[in-house]
């Protein structure tokens, strides 16, 4: 597909915005731009070879040389990353832990036959319950795709958005991760056994949203808390 001056300038002009430039000094880049690109037509050159084929590259190139480019750590944005990437697995986790509670794998039975002469014989069959097996296998299997999915995620947002400092939060988010997610997993742990003893019958009504909410939200506030610390010369948070 050729690269037109119009999608050229939309391109750029979409670059400028996500970075947070000013809508003013956006649009006399633009008139720029368009206006270079007319002289390069003129010379004979099209737009992608004037451009080297990557509009978003150049527009954020611009918006550093001029200065124009807000400093910002994007906090929100890696804390909904984060978020994201976290939420399968935990849901994962927490239907792990229904199938255990639940019994739902359970072969263990009982049944009643009456004999001829009227009595009621009752006979239990107790197995082990699979559930629990399968829940303490799998909750580690969540929490290494917890990693590789909140890393990812996380990695994407600040490439998207052009963040400072991105090359010294992702070795340090790989490094804290791990922690994160033992604590969040821990959290959703906690809120379990409360759930258990202190709500009572009503109790997978408050442990499913509450542990659901707990771990998401403690593996997110640790992503923003590692983005945090390793952008600390960010003039604004995000």
């Amino acid at each position: 597909m050729t690269l037109t001056v119009e999608d050229a300038i939309q391109k750029a002009t979409e670059t400028w915005r996500r970075l947070g430039i000013a809508q003013d000094m956006a649009d006399e880049m633009a008139e720029e731009l368009a206006a270079d690109l007319a002289a390069a037509a003129s010379d004979g050159r099209s737009v992608t070879d004037y451009l080297g084929g990557d509009v978003e590259a150049l527009a954020t190139s611009w918006a550093d040389e001029r200065g124009l480019r807000p400093a910002r750590r994007h906090l929100k944005e890696t804390a909904v990353a984060a978020a994201q990437g976290a939420a399968l697995p935990a849901l994962a986790a927490l239907a792990l832990w229904f199938v255990c509670w639940s019994h739902l794998l359970d072969p263990s039975g009982e049944s009643l036959t009456t004999t001829a002469d009227g009595h009621v014989l009752r006979e239990v069959r107790k197995f082990a319950n699979p559930g629990v097996p399968l829940m303490w296998v799998g909750l580690p299997v969540c929490v290494v795709a917890a990693f590789f999915l909140v890393r990812r995620a996380v990695r994407g947002t600040l490439r998207y958005h052009h963040a400072a400092a991105t090359d010294a939060t992702m070795p340090a988010l790989t490094k804290a991760l791990p922690v994160i997610l033992v604590a969040a997993a821990g959290l959703g742990v906690a809120l379990g056994f409360f759930g258990a003893y202190a709500v009572g019958y009503f109790q997978l009504l408050f442990i499913v949203p509450a542990a659901l909410a707990g771990m998401i939200g403690a593996t997110a506030a640790g992503a923003a808390w590692v983005r945090h610390r390793t952008c600390p010369s960010a003039a604004a948070t995000g």
